[in-house]
Parts: C-alpha cells; structure tokens; sequence
C-alpha cells in the first residue's frame, strides 16, 4: 500500500484489508461524482460537472472485474448519460430510501455487505454505509460521515475523491495499472 501512500495518503491496515475483498462499489452522485452544486438554467436546464479521472477509475474497475452501482436520490437525466457512457450498469435514482436499493443489489449480484464498499458525502448516505464492509466519505463530507466511515479521502467530491477510491481497491487487489483505456 506504500503505492497509495505515496499518491494520496496513509490509510490504516485494516481499511487495506477490507479494499482487498471489495467486489462491489456504490457511489452517491451529487456531492461524490460532482462537487454537490447543481446549476439550473432559466428554462429549467440541469446542469452538473464529472471529473474525467473518475470515469477513468470507474471504467478501470469494470475492466478488473469490480461491479459499480450509483445510488442516488435525486433524478437526472444527466445521470443516466454519465453513467451509461461509463458503462456502469446498476442504475438507482430517486431512491430516498437507499437501504432497499442496496438489498435489492446485495440479493441480485449474490454478494455480502462485507465485499461492498460505499462513498457518500451526507447524511442520507449513511444508512448504507454503515453496513458496508468499506465505508467512505469524500474529504467535505458532512462531518457526522467523516467522524463514522472507515476512512475518508483526502480529496473532495467532484474532484477525484472517486478515482482516489477506485485506485485504493485496485492497488489493494494487486490490478493498479492494468487498463489502458481512455476516461471519458
């Protein structure tokens, strides 16, 4: 793990070990994927902004085998795109309960909660969280998630706190490096 260490942060033994066995990551959108703003246009236009390196680590981890899933209580077509183009294929918007898009992802995909991991930035996040065999806030998470997550990152939604994350489990499972693709 000194690989990590030395490109974002110390991280404790025992969260290398529990990236090690992840074979799920969940990710909220707003204030995760994006810096949490959402800027609106006078005909009502929605508009959000994604990091590239993100996508980049997303599709890094599909490559390595690792499932993706976005759990999300708003809707957003801009969402839908996002995460088509990055091929993630568990898809859950509009959840206000999230606990239940979760079972429902631990049931269809035979996993248990310790091989999922979980990156949220706020209250509504931590439901699940807190079942996750990984749980992490992003570095402005509200302080109740970054007092309670397993670890936090040492960057902010929107601004790689995802690629930080996806790069912790691939180094962790020895697969860091191991896809050359582009990232959207």
């Amino acid at each position: 793990m000194e690989l990590y260490h030395q490109l974002y942060q110390p991280i404790a033994a025992e969260n290398t070990k529990r990236a090690a066995s992840i074979k799920l990551l969940i990710c909220d959108v707003d204030g995760v994927f994006s810096d949490g703003r959402i800027y609106l246009g006078n005909n009502g236009e929605e508009l959000k902004a994604f990091h590239t390196r993100d996508g980049y680590g997303i599709k890094a981890l599909r490559h390595a085998g690792i499932e993706v899933a976005v759990i999300t209580g708003r809707t957003s077509a801009i969402v839908e795109q996002r995460m088509r183009s990055l091929t993630v294929p568990h898809i859950y918007q509009g959840q206000e309960n999230k606990i239940a898009a979760f079972q429902e992802l631990l049931q269809h995909l035979q996993l248990s909660a310790a091989e999922v991991a979980y990156i949220g930035d706020d209250l509504a996040d931590w439901e699940v969280m807190q079942h996750c065999g990984l749980a992490v806030a992003v570095q402005d998470a509200h302080p109740y998630l970054q007092r309670y997550a397993h670890m936090k990152t040492s960057l902010p939604g929107g601004y790689g706190a995802v690629r930080e994350l996806c790069d912790l489990l691939l180094i962790a499972q020895d697969r860091f490096m191991q896809f050359d693709g582009s990232s959207s």
